[in-house]
């Protein structure tokens, strides 16, 4: 029964440190670019959108398709890195125990 005790208590402090680390992922700054820096997306280190910045120098109401692609590849990089910024943290956190979802 011991170990049991010991386990539970290990469960509840890793949950714990998930919390946190939900938290701490909410003001985590991940930023992406297209276009060689004309475009400039930042998500928070859950992927969520939190600003776009785009060159003036690229806006040409003749081309909206190029701007808009540019604004999409951004976007799309900054969430995969969003992801993966997740992903490592909790890796390190949980030790790479490899939890099914929700386990924590």
């Amino acid at each position: 029964m011991r170990d049991l005790g010991k386990m539970m208590k290990q469960v509840q402090k890793l949950q714990q440190d998930v919390a946190r680390l939900q938290e701490e992922l909410k003001d985590e700054r991940v930023e992406a670019t297209a276009g060689g820096g004309v475009v400039r997306a930042v998500a928070n280190g859950h992927g969520e959108m939190q600003e776009i910045m785009i060159d003036p120098s690229v806006v040409d109401p003749g081309d909206v398709g190029m701007l808009q692609d540019l604004i999409l590849a951004a976007v799309n990089e900054v969430q995969r890195l969003a992801k993966q910024t997740e992903e490592g943290r909790m890796k390190a956190l949980t030790g790479g125990l490899g939890l099914p979802p929700g386990l924590v």
